[in-house]
């Protein structure tokens, strides 16, 4: 069967969605009976929600999730974590990121604070908004390079202008000099701009000492702590139901 003269110029447009649209509905007997505005908004409709498809597997590449498949809908309330469904419900919607606030998920290890921020990442890539995932220590690490090969001012207008910076594992090492001062230029960047979701076995009490210095410390954490919503877990660890 030949392609009909339309469909080629759909595709040549790179009208990938119309095109699909456009060859289903010649298979379809009923067809013939929809006017030319009902043909053109089922196109249109295709198109338009193939475009939005593409632009979310663009996110999701770009945010590099740990977690991939973490989706909202999966978590599991039922397991004695202490996640307040409600809370959790609340921040799903994504007003706080709108609203350029920081998101604190601390507990022991094998609660499930990684997944959750993934989970918490892939939604706001379904909202249209931009994500980017780090684990602190290979961030740190990452950055420690950048600074000697010339790739810090790319690498940190990536970590500023996201929508929202996951930050994964924080602590329980202490910060070196040039942490600090990273992880200030960072916060203070995306203060007001942009937020920041920070997982960390340890309870933000404990933060200040692993900042070290009283004066980074003080600057760092009066940015990052208080306009931030937390999830506070507690539990023993998910991993052993795995096993």
């Amino acid at each position: 069967m030949l392609d009909h003269p339309t469909l080629n110029r759909l595709r040549a447009l790179k009208l990938d969605g119309m095109a699909e649209a456009f060859t289903e509905l010649q298979k379809q007997d009923g067809a013939a009976d929809l006017s030319h505005a009902e043909w053109l908004g089922l196109l249109i409709d295709r198109e338009a929600a193939n475009r939005g498809n593409k632009r979310y597997q663009s996110r999701m590449r770009a945010a590099k999730l740990r977690h991939a498949g973490a989706a909202i809908e999966d978590v599991d309330f039922r397991t004695p974590r202490k996640l307040d469904r409600d809370l959790f419900r609340q921040l799903a919607e994504g007003n706080w990121i709108a609203q350029r606030q920081n998101l604190i998920v601390t507990g022991p290890c094998g609660v499930g604070k990684t997944w959750l921020s993934c989970a918490l990442g892939q939604k706001a890539c379904r909202d249209g908004r931009t994500v980017l995932y780090h684990r602190l220590p290979r961030l740190f690490a990452d950055l420690d390079l950048a600074h000697g090969d010339g790739r810090f001012p790319r690498l940190f207008r990536q970590l500023v202008r996201t929508d929202l910076l996951i930050l994964d594992d924080w602590g329980p090492d202490r910060l070196t000099a040039q942490h600090r001062r990273d992880l200030m230029e960072i916060v203070e960047d995306r203060y007001k701009n942009g937020s920041i979701m920070i997982t960390s076995q340890l309870p933000v009490e404990a933060w200040h000492e692993v900042v070290g210095e009283p004066t980074f410390a003080d600057a760092i954490l009066d940015r990052l702590v208080h306009n931030a919503h937390r999830i506070p877990l507690d539990g023993p660890s998910m991993r052993k139901n795995e096993t």
